[in-house]
């Protein structure tokens, strides 16, 4: 694939300004040598003397085209450094003054843009909390259909599996003196049903788990999940989040669920064996960093199947927050979120 190269506003001004300069010094001695101020060169060192002097202007074009393209480029360097930091989430940063002409009338205007950007996080972030208390009250209604869905699941996966283990478990009895081999081959069922049973039992207890904190912290509700996992699943988690972090409810119970989900990918998919979790903030900014050791993924095919990540990119979307996948085949995969750190005198 081809690759456009980046034009070079400094090199483009010196050599228009050596052209112009060119150019404006062939006019001016075909207008000396057609009035008669001008004759031919009487000698080649006469000529080579005037050859210098024509090269006198073409480098003063070019000094002043580096001169000015520079003190542009800087400015838009400026200007370009602040965009980078909005896009990554740090909208607490204003654009620099960059003077009074036209450069300086537009970063004043990107300045509102961005104050507008700032209060329209804030809203989200403000119905992020709306939302989590809806959604508490909405949980409260769930729980007697949940408890029904789980009585459903409980009796088509786990009761026939015990079932047909007690049954099996029957017939090795009868069959263990007439056919010792089939015998062996009924026992090797029966640890295969119980496998599948406790995978199936598993599951169904990762799915009682507070789908919000609660009431908890961040840190809290992460560490106690972390916990009980790792009485039931044989991964080491390493888990570390800076002390004093304060965010709002909704945003704590959106980085909450993202951290459920994956770990439940990274438990269903990755086949990792360690899982690293670290919350840190970065100046007016939040980072959140999921990192696992697995087999990863071609992230082209499975995003456009996966409604996992699809979910956790929504629920960054609402904070206001940046995410972006990190993973290819036997690399592990790595999760990087940012989010703005907004201080409560906003209104959230």
């Amino acid at each position: 694939m081809d690759h456009k190269k980046n034009a070079n506003i400094i090199s483009r001004s010196m050599g228009e300004g050596a052209l112009f300069s060119f150019v404006l010094l062939l006019v001016i001695l075909y207008m000396m040598y057609t009035y008669g101020f001008m004759r031919p060169f009487e000698s080649w060192s006469y000529g080579l003397q005037t050859a210098s002097v024509v090269l006198l202007p073409i480098g003063l074009g070019v000094g002043f085209g580096f001169f000015q393209s520079f003190r542009v480029k800087r400015r838009l360097e400026r200007m370009r450094e602040t965009l980078l930091l909005w896009e990554k989430g740090n909208l607490t940063l204003s654009m620099p003054p960059l003077g009074e002409d036209e450069l300086g009338r537009l970063a004043e205007q990107l300045n509102v843009i961005g104050g507008k950007w700032e209060n329209q996080v804030t809203t989200l972030q403000r119905l992020s909390t709306n939302n989590a208390q809806l959604a508490e009250q909405a949980r409260l209604t769930a729980i007697v259909e949940e408890r029904q869905r789980l009585a459903r699941e409980l009796h088509d996966a786990v009761s026939q599996q015990l079932f047909a283990i007690s049954m099996t478990a029957t017939a090795v009895g009868r069959t263990l003196e007439k056919d010792f081999d089939k015998a062996q081959r009924q026992i090797a069922l029966i640890e295969e049903m119980a496998a599948v049973a406790q995978s199936e039992m598993r599951a169904l207890l990762l799915h009682l788990r507070p789908v919000y904190l609660d009431g908890k912290g961040l840190e809290q509700g992460i560490r106690e999940l972390i916990k009980e996992l790792k009485v039931k699943v044989p991964i080491d988690i390493l888990f570390e989040m800076d002390s004093g972090i304060q965010l709002v409810k909704g945003v704590e119970n959106h980085l909450f669920r993202i951290v459920q989900e994956a770990i439940s990918n990274t438990l269903r998919h990755a086949k990792a064996e360690k899982l690293e979790i670290r919350i840190h903030r970065r100046g007016d900014t939040v980072r959140m960093t999921i990192r696992d050791d697995g087999i990863g993924f071609e992230m082209d095919d499975y995003k456009q199947t996966s409604y996992g990540l699809s979910n956790m990119q929504e629920r960054i979307t609402e904070t206001g927050g940046f995410i972006q996948f990190i993973t290819a085949p036997g690399k592990g995969t790595r999760i990087e979120i940012t989010v703005p750190l907004l201080s409560e005198d906003k209104g959230i």
